[in-house]
């Protein structure tokens, strides 16, 4: 199967490039940077997703791109990473022919909530799923386990924290426990 990946060299995408490639779908990853990975079923596109480029024929596309509201800084630069670029390269992998698109939103993604990040994320799927996709898988996982490449003092604390507070997470809140970024890579490929 052909793929496009956007976001190969975060915390779910690094984890879903190795799963794609030892699949033997033959992959391409579309990154601000290289992701380092040497491979014969990998092509890397290094893109400004603002601008991007026609993209290569494909079969799916799985979206790992994200940030936080600490890490970028403001609403406007968190909406260029999580609304716009998504969107940019939703479009591109439809016109690209994918037929499916596969992406990670969050746990309470609501385009009516009062909360930005969960709104922003909501608004995300709604614009996506009126792109004409045959398919969108929508993941939506609560906070994502695993090392970062980037200090984020918060996120590291919650990931210490988790396992004390997720048994505590039961019925309905049991959606908000945490989960390891390969096992959300595992359910995208």
């Amino acid at each position: 199967m052909k793929l496009l990946l956007a976001g190969a060299t975060g915390l779910v995408g690094s984890c879903v490039l190795p799963l794609s490639l030892g699949a033997g779908h033959d992959l391409t990853s579309l990154g601000r940077r290289p992701s380092g990975v040497a491979n014969p079923g990998l092509h890397e596109l290094i893109v400004d997703f603002a601008h991007l480029p026609a993209l290569p024929a494909a079969d799916a596309a799985i979206c790992a791109l994200g940030t936080t509201m600490a890490v970028a800084g403001s609403e406007d630069a968190f909406r260029a990473v999580d609304q716009r670029a998504v969107l940019s390269f939703a479009r591109a992998a439809h016109a690209a022919g994918c037929r499916q698109f596969l992406t990670v939103s969050a746990v309470g993604a609501d385009a009516g909530s009062r909360v930005f990040y969960s709104r922003v994320k909501g608004e995300v799927e709604q614009q996506v799923a009126e792109i004409g996709f045959d398919r969108v898988d929508i993941v939506r996982p609560g906070l994502i386990i695993g090392p970062r490449a980037e200090r984020r003092p918060f996120e590291a604390l919650a990931q210490k924290m988790a396992p004390l507070f997720d048994p505590l997470l039961m019925g309905g809140l049991s959606r908000y426990r945490s989960i390891r970024a390969e096992t959300v890579a595992a359910a995208l490929v």
